[in-house]
């Protein structure tokens, strides 16, 4: 038998976060010693949803990633990003994405990191789905719906992520239109 790839004694640093944000989900288990989970803090499992919204950056769409964790194993069960432009996807934005890819999931033993504070039909999902908490990356170029989901049981915690920030902002500067598409649609341009 062929052991794991990442164990408990790799160093956690940005080649393996970028190596579980390109993995598809499913085949985590085959790669990762369940012991790694719990080594990783918040800010890691933030710098893999950033290195998701960079993938969706790079393939010319909106910096936006998410991902979703199992509260007691701290394993990743899904993880996306937003493909408005990539597929001509309204509403596929990275919270939507990575549930989708969780498939039927107990969400109430789950927290779901998203780079960018979460627009009202992700914030919806959010609290529909019963997530027991939500971590945002970034407050500082969109805010709004953090209210709500506290209002609707969701702890909310801001983890202010500088490369979230500054790619988010470099995106709005080069694609003004395209950031307010994705939040308001077509009609809004």
């Amino acid at each position: 038998m062929v052991g794991k790839f990442i164990t408990t004694d790799t160093p956690i640093h940005d080649a393996t976060l970028n190596v579980l944000a390109h993995l598809p989900t499913a085949s985590l288990d085959a790669v990762v010693d369940d012991g790694v989970w719990a080594k990783l803090a918040d800010a890691d499992f933030m710098r893999i949803a950033t290195l998701l919204a960079q993938k969706s950056y790079d393939e010319g769409g909106c910096p936006i990633g998410g991902l979703i964790i199992d509260n007691l194993s701290r394993k990743i069960i899904g993880k996306g990003h937003n493909t408005l432009v990539q597929e001509d996807h309204p509403y596929n934005h990275g919270e939507t994405s990575a549930i989708r890819d969780a498939g039927r999931a107990d969400f109430s033993r789950c927290t779901i990191f998203t780079t960018l504070s979460p627009c009202d039909v992700c914030a919806a999902l959010i609290y529909m789905r019963q997530f027991s908490r939500v971590v945002v990356g970034d407050i500082t170029n969109a805010v709004g719906n953090e209210d709500m989901l506290r209002d609707k049981g969701v702890m909310v915690d801001i983890l202010e992520d500088t490369h979230t920030i500054a790619l988010y902002k470099k995106y709005r500067t080069e694609k003004p239109e395209l950031d307010l598409e994705d939040w308001k649609g077509k009609a809004a341009l």
